[in-house]
């Protein structure tokens, strides 16, 4: 006996193809977005009401996107996570900008506060604390490729779990709309930890010596 209506789950799960995360990973974390928020006296509480702000910005629209009914929810997968890395992007910029550190943030750092809880293995060789200091390795587009490989891996993973809540939508929705939440508040948490913490950025291994290679003479 199988189950009749829009409850009936598929027998077969669409693949999700990481590929395509991987590169809309690459594309979202090549431009930094700016900031209208200016530094102030109280940057910590100021981070928490982005933080606040941001979370519930992200539950609404996970939870809308993941509205549709079977089939027609895997197509809002991708578009669920870029829609919430956009909020999580600015929430990361603005609160770069509370604590006026807005002119370090870069690609280094914006992949490690949205996607360090994703996948800390990947960041494992690039991000090191020493003290109260991390220590950033430059990225070269090849490392910041792989990097958003791995991310991929399992950010994929887990839309194929989150994809099975398309063929319940109400009570899916919920659940997606409420993992967005607490997401966003893993984000915000690491952003705020990092602007608390002295910053370095070292040159990779990659820019030394192309650095190397055009000091030598012709």
């Amino acid at each position: 006996m199988t189950k009749s209506g829009s409850q009936q789950l598929p027998a077969v799960i669409p693949p999700v193809d990481h590929g395509r995360i991987t590169t809309a990973i690459l594309d979202f974390v090549s431009e930094v977005p700016g900031s209208r928020i200016d530094s102030c006296g109280d940057p910590a509480s100021e981070a928490r009401r982005l933080a606040n702000r941001a979370a519930r910005r992200a539950a609404l629209a996970a939870g809308s996107l993941a509205l549709p009914p079977g089939p027609l929810g895997w197509l809002t997968l991708l578009p669920e996570l870029i829609a919430i890395w956009k909020i999580q992007g600015q929430m990361v910029s603005d609160i770069a900008a509370a604590y006026g550190r807005h002119a370090t943030l870069g690609r280094e750092q914006m992949m490690w506060c949205l996607f360090r809880h994703t996948a800390a293995q990947a960041f494992r060789d690039l991000v090191v604390r020493v003290g109260d200091r991390l220590v950033f390795r430059q990225m070269s587009w090849n490392v910041a490729e792989r990097v958003a490989k791995q991310v991929g891996v399992k950010l994929t993973q887990r839309t194929l779990g989150k994809g099975i809540s398309r063929w319940l939508p109400v009570i899916g929705a919920l659940g997606v709309s409420a993992y967005a939440y607490y997401d966003t508040g893993q984000v915000a948490s690491t952003a705020i930890e990092m602007f608390e913490s002295e910053m370095t950025v070292e040159e990779s291994p990659e820019t030394r010596a192309a650095k190397t290679d055009k000091s030598k003479p012709g």
